[in-house]
């Protein structure tokens, strides 16, 4: 089973933006110790394309541009491996997309359930996304994801830029 990827258009976002954030992902590998990464990242998103650079010591680590049909990225070497541009795309929109653009998208055997602070996608009657906002804007302040599909979680703590 393979965790299903929106790749929904910039413009079903529904919003124009521009956060400073900061990633917080923890994976605890066959019962080994959790393993903590971070990335301070910058989210422009507008009706024309989603894009998000991403830094780990002052150097851009990753940049990812979607525009609806194409995502292109550019990733440092150095970057491990699992730190995926179709990834966090497909995490994203998980978490921020409208949940109306979400179930269009849906295959079969799939749900998605969503409430004020919550969402929750379902393989059956099996969650494997579980998503918790600590605000009711859900763009700004904390978000939490737990992948039990794929055995990690994301932290993300988002705040407005100046000026948008």
């Amino acid at each position: 089973m393979q965790l299903p990827q929106p790749r929904l258009a910039p413009q079903a976002m529904g919003v124009t933006l521009s956060l400073a954030q900061r990633l917080t992902v923890e994976r605890a590998p066959e019962g080994r110790p959790v393993a903590t990464r971070s990335l301070d990242t910058l989210l422009e998103l507008d009706t024309e394309s989603l894009r998000l650079a991403a830094f780990a010591l002052g150097q851009r680590v990753l940049t990812l541009t979607w525009d609806g049909n194409t995502l292109t990225s550019e990733r440092h070497p150095l970057l491990p491996p699992e730190v995926d541009a179709a990834y966090v795309l497909r995490d994203v929109q998980w978490m921020y997309a409208p949940v109306a653009s979400l179930r269009q998208v849906l295959p079969g055997g799939w749900q998605l359930e969503d409430s004020s602070n919550a969402r929750i996608l379902m393989h059956g009657a099996t969650p494997i996304l579980l998503i918790h906002y600590d605000t009711e804007s859900r763009w700004t302040g904390r978000t939490r994801m737990e992948n039990r599909l794929e055995g990690y979680s994301l932290t993300i703590e988002s705040a407005q830029q100046a000026g948008s």
